[in-house]
């Protein structure tokens, strides 16, 4: 509402003014547009006072907002607020003269000038790298990675980097020679050697002049005095004196015997897997051998005694093994081997096997007889019975049917859970307990008669039906 005058007229009293009743109507407007009703956008109302020089809520905690229509924006003194936006409005710098805190990102675009000192209390993290801590102006010796080295650091590192130093360089002959920074060491070659170098790398070889280790190399019209050769390899005929070494052939000269003569107790020993003699050998004198393995048969007319141990791969055709005098005849096979007895065989006198002992599927080992497939059956002859003396244990007797005249046991009792024990007699038999008995009864009562309760009932079947039989103390 725009603000309404009151027409007081040219001079006092003179009739041309608004009529009171107008005038004061004009005023209540006035003041009604002036102080309006709470949150009127069009005057202080009560909630908003001016006091002195300050502009103060009356509302607690509520925000003073300042709302210019559409792109307006604030304007105190130079400085122009519009939306989150502080700009100069005179073009000139805002300048911040006390300490600035800001508690999220500060985000600065375009280059930024500050011309004091930058000081931060804590430490500068950027973008990437590690964060920064301090500036280093010393010599670099702590290595530290979150302190930045200035100039004056760097160029003391690199001045103590690049104090003259020196390399000896020592031959075979001890003498040396230093190489300062800045000089060139040059390496020579020699006979046979030669140095290169390309890029970074050195390289030193030797010519066809030099004899390697592992090399191949042909040797002419060398003698060797007293040489020492491990492992050599020779081709063609080898002749030492009268004897040709050819593959794997030693021959000696025509008509020349062939002696194989070792020095003092020195023995000669073949130690190939068999030896082939296509000819006649003779042996003069006695021949000591420790194992002698040959092929074909062997017809020994007389008798033939072995003081050791005989190994045949075949087979023995002999009527009868004889030992030495109260000497044992050991027949022992090696390996896994086994001595395999076909026939009828008899056994005369006491026969002794010490281990184990197999018939079939029946085994005896030391005290025990027992099966290695299926069960173990014991049959006496027709109306023959089986004696088994001494005490008879087992940790679990199996049986469906066993005939016992007398069982003698001290528990007896079901393996399976809930299950009965069933003692069934045949025709009018009955069970018959042979145990204690007494003509009173117990505490429980007087000696003539039971009382009003047993202690329990022991509960058995009979027939086939359960039953339960009362019980008192005795």
């Amino acid at each position: 509402m725009a603000r309404q005058n009151i027409n007081i007229g040219s001079s006092a009293n003179d009739g041309t003014g608004d009529p009171l009743r107008t005038a004061f109507d004009k005023i209540n407007d006035n003041f009604i547009e002036l102080y309006g009703t709470d949150g009127d956008s069009n005057t202080l109302a009560a909630n908003l006072d001016i006091n002195g020089w300050n502009i103060v809520s009356t509302r607690s905690n509520e925000d003073i907002q300042i709302l210019p229509a559409g792109n307006g924006g604030v304007i105190a003194s130079a400085i122009r607020i519009a939306g989150s936006t502080i700009s100069s409005e005179d073009s000139t710098q805002i300048l911040v003269n006390d300490s600035i805190r800001a508690t999220g990102n500060l985000t600065v675009d375009g280059g930024t000038t500050i011309a004091g000192a930058l000081s931060s209390g804590t430490s500068l993290t950027l973008a990437t790298g590690a964060t920064v801590t301090g500036i280093d102006n010393g010599t670099l010796a702590t290595g530290s990675a979150t302190l930045l080295a200035t100039q004056g650091a760097i160029k003391t590192y690199i001045d103590a980097q690049n104090t003259a130093q020196s390399i000896t360089f020592v031959g075979d002959d001890s003498t040396g020679t230093a190489v300062n920074s800045g000089e060139t060491f040059q390496v020579a070659g020699g006979t046979g050697l030669t140095s290169a170098v390309s890029g970074d790398t050195m390289t030193l070889a030797i010519d066809s002049t030099v004899a390697t280790l592992s090399g191949t190399q042909v040797l002419t019209n060398k003698t060797l005095t007293s040489p020492v050769i491990n492992g050599a390899t020779m081709t063609g005929d080898v002749t030492v004196d009268n004897i040709t070494l050819n593959d794997n052939i030693i021959s000696s000269a025509s008509n020349a015997d062939l002696i194989l003569d070792p020095s003092g107790t020195g023995d000669i020993k073949l130690t190939a897997t068999s030896t082939d003699i296509t000819g006649n050998a003779s042996v003069s004198g006695t021949l000591s051998t420790a194992d002698i393995t040959t092929t074909g048969n062997h017809t020994l007319n007389g008798n033939s005694t072995v003081d050791g141990t005989l190994v045949v791969k075949g087979s023995i055709n002999a009527d009868t093994f004889i030992s030495n005098s109260d000497g044992d005849i050991t027949i022992n096979p090696a390996g896994t081997g086994e001595i395999n007895l076909t026939g009828p065989t008899n056994i005369t006198g006491t026969g002794t096997v010490t281990g184990q002992l197999n018939v079939d599927n029946l085994r005896m080992d030391a005290n025990t007889i027992s099966s290695t497939t299926g069960g173990i059956t014991i049959t006496p002859s027709t109306n023959e019975t089986l004696a088994l003396g001494g005490l008879v244990t087992a940790a679990e007797f199996q049986a469906t049917l066993a005939e016992i005249t007398t069982l003698r046991a001290d528990t007896i009792q079901n393996d399976t859970s809930d299950g009965d024990i069933s003692i069934s007699t045949q025709g009018t038999g009955v069970v018959d307990f042979n145990t204690a008995t007494q003509t009173t009864i117990g505490a429980n009562g007087a000696a003539s008669a039971l009382t009003a309760n047993p202690v329990g009932y022991l509960k058995i079947k009979i027939g086939g039906a359960d039953r339960i039989i009362p019980f008192y103390n005795a």
